[in-house]
């Protein structure tokens, strides 16, 4: 759920549609998203690449099925029809997809396992963010494991049981532990090679983020 940048100007690579894919059949697609690309067109910039803007000049039509946010990496499921499509969403509304996603958290949280269960209600403040509301928020209530702690920081598993608009991000932050090199939630700007590495010089150019 990270992206590497320079602490002042995201690096941006060219994307090659062939190196998203790793599975292709008549009727499903598994690519793997890489960070950094929206999953649909960005509001405050329409013409700017997104998934099916990348993939379907060389695929043909695609449904999006489930997304994941502009600055996280991993698997997504798309549709190559519309009775694909319809077969993926019943499946995702009756939570037989189970989805796993890891994140390095600032911070070392007490527990071991924690079930994140405090209702969360969708742009609820000036930044647009999802928030914590036990009055007027929707249940979401993600599993929380943490499987290795490093000096300040922890490497986490989440499994969340419905598909709430930001909900690991907001639970993590609001329980104390935001996202590593999340600034809408957290403000920690990234992991830095001086951070791991005393005495690292720098070379004249920007220290570049191991991790943000």
């Amino acid at each position: 759920m990270f992206w590497r940048a320079r602490r002042r100007e995201q690096v941006v690579k060219p994307i090659k549609p062939e190196d998203l894919i790793l599975y292709l059949d008549d009727l499903l697609l598994v690519i793997n998203k890489p960070p950094g690309l929206p999953s649909l067109p960005d509001g405050y910039d329409p013409q700017a690449p997104h998934v099916k803007s990348v993939l379907e000049p060389g695929l043909g039509r695609l449904w999006m099925v489930h997304r994941l946010d502009k600055e996280t990496s991993g698997v997504m499921l798309l549709a190559r029809t519309a009775q694909a499509h319809r077969e993926l969403n019943g499946q995702f509304e009756r939570h037989e997809v189970s989805k796993v996603y890891h994140a390095l958290v600032v911070g070392n949280p007490p527990w071991e396992q924690f079930w994140a269960d405090q209702p969360l209600r969708a742009d609820g403040d000036r930044r647009h963010r999802t928030v914590v509301d036990a009055r007027g928020g929707k249940p979401a209530a993600p599993h929380l494991v943490v499987l290795e702690r490093f000096k300040g920081y922890s490497l986490v598993e989440a499994r969340p049981q419905t598909g709430r608009t930001h909900q690991i991000r907001a639970h993590l932050a609001a329980l104390g532990h935001p996202l590593l090199g999340d600034m809408l939630y957290g403000n920690n700007p990234g992991l830095y090679l001086s951070e791991l590495k005393p005495g690292f010089a720098k070379t004249g150019c920007a220290e570049c983020a191991l991790m943000r």
